[in-house]
C-alpha cells in the first residue's frame, strides 16, 4: 500500500535545503546533486555527491557521513534535488538500502504530481531486506501535542498502523516542534490485534472512554487504513535523565 504525507514545515525546510544547494552547484559534472537530512533536534545537514567512473558517492550517502561526523544520531528526514533546475529527485537503489539499514524510521521527500510528498524508507523498497548488523537506533516518533503527557509519565502507550516498531531503546521525537526536544527512551512491548478485536482495556482507555470513539480519531490519523487492518499496541517509558538503557534493566 503506498503511503504519502503531506511534508510538515520542518521537512520542507529540508527539502528547501537541498534544492537551494543543488541551484548551487553550477556547471560541475563531478557534483550535480544535493542532499539535506535533519535530525532529531532540528538540525539541518547537507552535502553533494561525487562523481567518479569508479563508483563515487550520490548525495545522501555524503550527507550521512556529514551528519555521522556532526554527531547527528538518528537521521528523520532526507530530500534530494537536482542541478539544472530538475528540483527534488528519489534517491536510488542503492541509497534506499543504505538509509534503511542506517536509518530505518527516516521519511524522504519524493516528487509526485501533487508537489513534494514524505514516504517512510521502508516503503520505497519492496520485500524489505535489513541487514542485521547495522545496529541502527531507532526514532519513535509523536505529535508534539503530546509531549507534556510523554514526558510526566500520563502516556505510556501508542496506537501505530503500518509502522515499523522495534521493542528496545529509541529516541522519542516530537515532530514539527524545535521547541520539545527528543527523549531518550524505551519500547517495552508492542502488541498485534485485529481492530475488530481492539477493547478498551487493550487501548488503555480511561475514564469510561469508549472504543468507538478512539477508533474514529484512528481512523482520521490513519485515512489509509482499512477496516479489517491489523495495529500495533505499543507500551513505552521515558528513561529518567542519568540513566542509560543497561542500568534501566539491571
Amino acid at each position: 500500500m503506498l503511503v504519502f504525507m503531506e511534508p510538515l514545515d520542518m521537512e520542507r525546510r529540508v527539502i528547501e535545503a537541498a534544492e537551494a544547494l543543488a541551484r548551487s552547484l553550477g556547471n560541475d559534472p563531478n557534483h550535480t546533486v544535493a542532499a539535506a537530512a535533519m535530525d532529531t533536534n532540528g538540525r539541518i545537514h547537507t552535502a553533494v555527491n561525487v562523481f567518479h567512473f569508479t563508483g563515487g558517492p550520490c548525495a545522501e550517502l555524503v550527507t550521512l557521513g556529514v551528519a555521522a561526523t556532526a554527531e547527528a544520531g538518528p537521521l528523520v528526514a532526507m530530500a534530494a534535488a537536482g542541478d539544472g533546475g530538475r528540483g527534488l529527485i528519489s534517491p536510488c537503489g542503492r541509497c534506499r538500502q543504505v538509509l534503511l539499514d542506517l536509518h530505518p524510521d527516516i521519511l524522504v521527500a519524493v516528487p509526485t504530481v501533487a508537489g513534494p510528498r514524505m514516504r517512510p524508507i521502508a516503503k520505497l523498497l519492496s520485500d524489505t531486506y535489513f541487514f542485521p548488523d547495522t545496529q541502527a537506533k531507532r526514532v519513535f516518533s509523536f505529535n508534539r501535542r503530546y509531549y507534556d503527557a510523554v514526558v510526566s509519565g500520563r502516556k505510556t502507550s501508542s496506537v501505530r498502523w503500518d509502522e515499523q516498531i522495534a521493542v528496545g531503546p529509541a529516541i522519542f521525537y516530537f515532530e514539527d516542534d524545535a521547541e520539545c526536544p527528543p527523549l531518550r527512551g524505551e519500547i517495552l512491548e508492542v502488541q498485534r490485534y485485529r481492530l475488530s478485536d481492539l477493547t478498551p482495556e487493550r487501548l488503555r482507555l480511561l475514564n469510561g472512554e469508549a472504543t468507538e470513539g478512539y477508533l474514529e480519531g484512528l481512523q482520521r490519523h490513519y485515512p489509509a487504513m482499512p477496516p479489517d487492518a491489523f495495529v500495533d499496541i505499543v507500551d513505552f517509558q521515558v528513561i529518567p535523565s542519568g540513566l542509560d538503557h543497561a542500568s534501566m534493566n539491571s
